[in-house]
This record gives structure tokens, sequence and C-alpha cells, in this order.
């Protein structure tokens, strides 16, 4: 978080404290109900998707308390590389007693195909406005099918992971690995993977949506080809950071200011800066406030336990 407040502060400086100030004071805030209100079409798909993978694994979880698990993992973005997101399946764990190794499938393969919808959503106009980053976007796409077909190979991949466990160093992590590929493969058969990434191609082109509404309560019309390639290519090229911190940032509050007549770099810093509080800070807190319920959840997973 104090990293997000510096590269923000950075921000304002390089736009220009004025013309941010202007730029937000001419904004026309009720537009931002709106966009608050994609973000949580945003989450609830991506819930169902974790409802629905945890359904195929035949693991059962009552609705509203699995709400509070996945609401609780939005808390955790900012981790490296969303490790912190594992709080998921140990709460599942803690609910129900199904160990995790079974479940963490259902949590690679939600944020997979949320990264895969991202890439897609990206490719649809790379060519027409980054031409010299089409190969990175379409390259990764054809790396995730291979690993897709691989998955789907029993054969070829029972052969990478016994290999794997004569690695010196890495046999009990390939004991693991084989224990977790069949949960693997149910997740990612051809109608849950279909239907997770349909799902979070929608969920995932709400917030694209929401960007192009942020631009208008700005006075600005951005088409919503434009809107989409900036914001799912931000998306997808901070991925790997915490949160896409300082990635997604430079890329939301650069890219407009070449594409869209009349956008300043004061403009530009505004909407990222709107955007990401919408699709990235209100997650957050939502997530604070859903951990809040945890321990009561846990208690009532354990009702002999000391209160947590």
């Amino acid at each position: 978080m104090a990293l997000a407040a510096l590269l923000y502060v950075g921000g304002v400086v390089w736009a220009g404290l004025d013309e941010f100030g202007s730029a937000l004071q001419r904004y026309a805030w009720p537009t931002y109900l709106v966009v608050l209100a994609l973000t949580l079409v945003n989450y609830g798909l991506r819930f169902w998707k974790w409802h629905y993978l945890l359904g195929r694994l035949g693991v059962r979880v009552p609705l509203v308390e699995n709400l509070i698990i996945f609401a609780s993992g939005l808390a955790m973005v900012l981790s490296p590389a969303k490790a912190g997101e594992l709080l998921k399946p140990y709460l599942v764990r803690e609910r129900t007693g199904v160990p995790m190794l079974r479940t963490i499938p259902a949590l690679i393969t939600e944020r997979l195909t949320d990264g895969i919808a991202a890439l897609v959503l990206a490719a649809i106009s790379v060519s027409t406005y980054a031409g010299e980053h089409a190969g990175w976007v379409y390259g990764t796409i054809g790396g995730i099918a291979v690993g897709l077909a691989v998955l789907a190979n029993a054969r070829v991949s029972h052969v990478i992971l016994s290999v794997i466990q004569r690695l010196p160093g890495l046999g009990r992590l390939g004991t693991k690995l084989t224990e977790m590929y069949d949960s693997m493969r149910t997740c990612v058969a051809p109608v849950p993977l279909f239907l997770t990434i349909a799902a979070s191609i929608v969920a995932w082109g709400a917030e694209c949506v929401g960007y192009k509404v942020v631009f208008a309560g700005f006075g600005h019309d951005a088409s919503l080809d434009l809107s989409t390639f900036l914001y799912a290519f931000a998306t997808a090229a901070g991925g790997l950071m915490p949160g896409g911190l300082g990635i997604a940032d430079g890329i939301l509050a650069t890219l407009p200011t070449r594409f869209i007549p009349g956008v300043d770099a004061g403009v530009a810093l505004a909407s990222a800066m709107l955007i990401r509080v919408a699709t990235l800070w209100f997650g957050v807190v939502l997530g604070a406030i859903a951990l809040l319920f945890t321990p009561r959840l846990l208690d009532a997973a354990r009702p002999d336990a000391p209160s947590a």
C-alpha cells in the first residue's frame, strides 16, 4: 500500500498537480457509481467460478460462507504473485476438512482463466494499437494453450511429474503435484474450462466498460474497443506484480494520451487512479471486511475450539 501511495504521488508530480486537480474537479462523480457496479459484476462472476469449480471437485460449502471465503481472498491480491489467496483453500479446509491439495487447483484455474480472459480481450485489438507487443500477447496465449494441452494428456503429464519427483530436492514437490493433478484435470476439462473462460471474459469485459465510463465522466469519448485494449493489456502486463502495482498503473496513466484526443497527462493519471480504486482498492476493502467474519466461520467449523 505504501508502494502504491508513492507511485501515485510520483504520478501526480509527473502529470502536474494543477492538471491532476483540475481533472478531478470536473469529473462527473455520479458516473463512478456505474463503475463500482460494473466492478461488482466482475466479482460476482468470479465468485461463481470459484463456487462452480469447488462443486466440480465435490466440495460443498454453503453459499454465504463461500462468499465470505471468496471475498476474503480479495484482500490478498497485494501479496507477491497473489500467493496470499491460498487463504481461500485454507478456509475451505478448515470449514470442510477437505485437504488443500484438492482445492488449490480450483484457485489456480480461477486465476488462470482470469489471465486468459485479459489476454483474449487484449489480443482483439493489440495489432491495432500496439502492434509491437502483439507477439508477446499471442505468444503468451500460445504458451498457455500448450500447457493446457499437456494437462489434458495424462501420459505426458505423469512422465513430467515422475521426472520432477526424481530431481534432487524436488521429490516432495513432485509428490504433491501428482496429488493435485487429478483435481486440476477436473477443473480444466473442456466443459468447465469453456464455461469459466467465458465467465471471465464477461467479468473482465465489465471492468473494461467501467474504464470507458471513467473517461465519459471526464467528458471524453473513448471507444469501447480502445478502452478494452488499454485496460486488458494493462491487466495482463501487470499480472505478475502484486495487484499489478507499477506496471498496470503506468500503462493506464500514459497510453491514453497517445490514443484519445484531448486527454492530457492529468486526465490520464486521474482516470488511471479512479479505475484502479474501483477495481483494485475497492476489492481490498471488501476483502478486509470479509476477513472480519472469518473468525466466526472458523469457530463454526471447530465448535469446541477457543474463540478465534
